[in-house]
């Protein structure tokens, strides 16, 4: 991924997303040649020179402060994902660390495991910025059951919604949310590394097979994943409304843990409880398969 063509096509994006109105600029006639604003009002609305705000727009972010980032990120009306986006940009064009790195490689700490196991009632998993599925409880195997079906390791959430469309768009019944969402997670991600091999290699192979994937990462739309709600149609027991919270492990940089609890009392919980009772029965790994697993790897790491 070019870090410089990113921060030129980011910028420009969220240039042509903001109506001169929208800005309390004075309103100026004549048809306009571009949607959004022009260049010189946003060096206007941030402070600059039209030629210093051109020369970031074609990508030179390297040694920018963080006041004309601010500056910048007020006149483009950023929300927070996007600010956040931005910076990490801002520091991946500083870096002198240019080549593609090697696939990062994360290990689940057997305490972590045993801190899914722990939690019964909800659907629980461990994963990466890249969407990569590395852990979970056993509801949490259930949930994702479907995506786990594919015998790639690791299992790839966005994997499976662009390249096993069918079935993820019966899984996902707001199938296009949960699009937008996943590649808004990994345009966040690929700012944040844009030299991660991994990553890198998961876009480009997306990019190359599935034409919903190239329109949306063309739109450079990035967005925070850390609640909100979540709505599957589950091959075994049907409709399920949950909601997610996300928190990242501060001990494992770039691995989030995921939990899925459902309203007490909803129709939802019932269904959460058939699955459990299903899983106890139909699981790819039992437990102890599983801590072994993890320490094996762990001890090879």
């Amino acid at each position: 991924m070019d870090n410089r063509n990113d921060i030129r096509e980011f910028l420009a994006s969220r240039r042509a997303n903001i109506r001169p109105e929208q800005t309390g600029l004075p309103a100026q006639g004549g048809k306009r040649r571009v949607p959004g604003l022009r260049r010189g009002e946003v060096a206007t609305l941030a402070g600059m020179s039209v030629e210093y705000y051109t020369r970031l727009e074609r990508g030179n972010l390297a040694g920018v402060s963080e006041s004309v980032l601010d500056a910048l990120a007020g006149a483009l009306q950023l929300d927070d994902a996007e600010r956040c986006h931005l910076f990490d940009l801002a520091r991946a064009a500083g870096t002198t660390m240019k080549p593609r790195r090697r696939p990062a490689q994360y290990r689940i700490r057997p305490s972590v495991q045993f801190a899914l196991d722990a939690i019964t009632e909800a659907p629980a998993s461990v994963r990466n910025g890249r969407l990569d599925l590395l852990a979970a409880n056993r509801l949490g195997y259930a949930l994702h059951s479907e995506v786990y079906s594919s015998p790639v390791r690791p299992a790839n959430l966005a994997r499976f919604i662009f390249l096993e469309e069918e079935r993820a768009r019966r899984f996902f019944p707001e199938w296009e949310l949960a699009a937008n969402d996943a590649v808004a997670i990994l345009r966040r991600e690929a700012g944040r590394d844009p030299y991660e091999r991994g990553l890198s290699d998961l876009v480009g192979e997306l990019s190359t097979r599935s034409e919903d994937f190239r329109v949306r990462w063309a739109s450079h739309n990035v967005r925070h994943h850390f609640t909100g709600l979540k709505h599957v149609h589950h091959p075994v027991v049907g409709e399920l409304h949950l909601m997610f919270e996300a928190m990242d492990l501060s001990a494992d940089t770039g691995l989030s843990l995921l939990i899925y609890p459902a309203e007490p009392g909803s129709a939802s919980a019932d269904a959460l409880h058939l699955l459990a009772c299903w899983a106890a029965t139909h699981t790819t790994q039992d437990r102890g398969e599983r801590l072994r697993a993890t320490a094996a790897a762990s001890e090879g790491a």
